[in-house]
């Protein structure tokens, strides 16, 4: 089966999560990806921290070179000079000040498509701000939306980090197409921190239109009860239940082996189950604490309530029934006879998954030789001189 992006290849310059992850998803689909690499490995998940360890990006191929001397520049111009894609992370103008920014590559590459994924875009007071997805995740708001009202934000962690890619495919696959149908390349300034923000919108529209700015409600919901993760039977294991009509109601109280409870003056609109929802909760609570979470889940669901467990690793990996049905972990083998556990894109069908990760310039051979057509003699000197690192 022909894989999606067979016969087109990126390159790319990239740390972190967001450019790796950008291209893990292109390679997962058939592109050829080639990594630049600088000689270490010391960019937290987008590769571990010693050189003979392999990148955690299976299909990629890796190249060692250090393009901040001149011979090194010129191979990494060489190489971009043969890619359909090109994607960077770095901070804004960063690569620009190298030789290697837009302008500069679309001289050798009239139709390259560029995609530069920084923090915060390439233009504006902040632009040339270099930061992780931890500090994004606060910027965007995650953070002051997250945990109990009576406590200081919640730690909501790199978040951004997996909205963006998502948001760079859809980019770059338009403008495959565009190139496809005109010719031309285009370059695609993608801001991590916009395509974050844009999970908040409805926050931001009760805030334009109502002026309220939106707090910490720990899991409640303001038009649901019950709403809640609730104790289950065993050690820290739990299971989510959300009641938002009065139908769910009655089915609820069905469930729990108690409808009269449906007409409780406590409980019996969604407003007085909002005014006594600690209490409800202590209910709910007493029943599900009896009951595995699975247990709780599949009645619930039987009787038209939706619920769910909440799943530790252990249960997506091994447990989880849809997961295992659908085929979503799949298990690679390394030469080190390592194993790693990888899940595919939502697009998988159309992925092939063959290789795992490389080595730091594990493919200096084929990128320079038959790519870019060196000689020996001409990759030994450029090692020898530092340009290849």
């Amino acid at each position: 089966m022909k894989k999606l992006l067979e016969g087109i290849r990126s390159v790319e310059v990239t740390v972190y999560v967001t450019g790796p992850v950008t291209t893990q998803l292109l390679a997962d689909c058939g592109a050829e990806a080639i990594q630049i690499e600088t000689g270490s490995r010391r960019m937290g998940a987008a590769g571990f921290r010693r050189t003979e360890e392999r990148k955690n990006a299976t299909g990629k191929l890796s190249v060692s070179l250090n393009f901040t001397t001149p011979k090194g520049l010129e191979l990494a111009r060489r190489l971009i000079s043969k890619a359909d894609i090109f994607v960077e992370n770095l901070a804004g103008g960063t690569l620009g000040r190298r030789g290697l920014g837009y302008e500069d590559i679309r001289k050798i590459k009239p139709d390259i498509i560029y995609l530069a994924t920084c923090m915060q875009g390439q233009t504006g007071p902040h632009s040339k701000h270099a930061a992780s997805g931890h500090k994004l995740s606060a910027l965007t708001g995650y953070n002051h939306i997250t945990g109990w009202p009576d406590r200081e934000p919640g730690w909501v962690g790199t978040y951004t980090d997996f909205v963006a890619p998502r948001y760079n495919i859809i980019a770059i696959l338009a403008a495959l197409e565009y190139r496809r149908q005109t010719g031309k390349g285009m370059f695609l300034d993608m801001s991590q921190y916009e395509s974050g923000i844009q999970f908040m919108a409805p926050a931001i529209l009760d805030y334009t239109v109502n002026k309220r700015v939106a707090g910490r409600m720990g899991n409640q919901c303001s038009y649901a009860a019950p709403h809640n993760a609730y104790r289950c039977q065993g050690e820290d294991r739990w299971c989510t239940i959300s009641v938002f009509t009065d139908e769910e109601w009655h089915n609820f109280c069905k469930v729990i082996g108690n409808p009269a409870l449906a007409g409780d003056s406590r409980f019996a609109t969604l407003l007085t189950r909002k005014e006594n929802e600690e209490e409800l909760d202590k209910l709910v609570n007493e029943w599900t604490g009896s009951r595995t979470a699975e247990d709780v889940m599949s009645k619930m669901q039987a009787g038209g309530v939706a619920a769910g467990v909440v799943e530790n690793v252990r249960d997506q990996v091994e447990n989880d029934p849809q997961l295992k049905a659908r085929q979503f972990f799949w298990e690679i083998e390394s030469p080190e006879a390592k194993k790693y556990i990888n899940s595919p894109p939502p697009y998988y069908r159309l992925a092939l998954r063959t290789r795992q990760g490389p080595l730091l310039g594990e493919n200096n051979d084929y990128v320079f030789k038959d790519i870019l057509g060196m000689s020996d003699e001409e990759i030994a000197e450029l090692v020898k001189e530092g340009a290849i690192a």
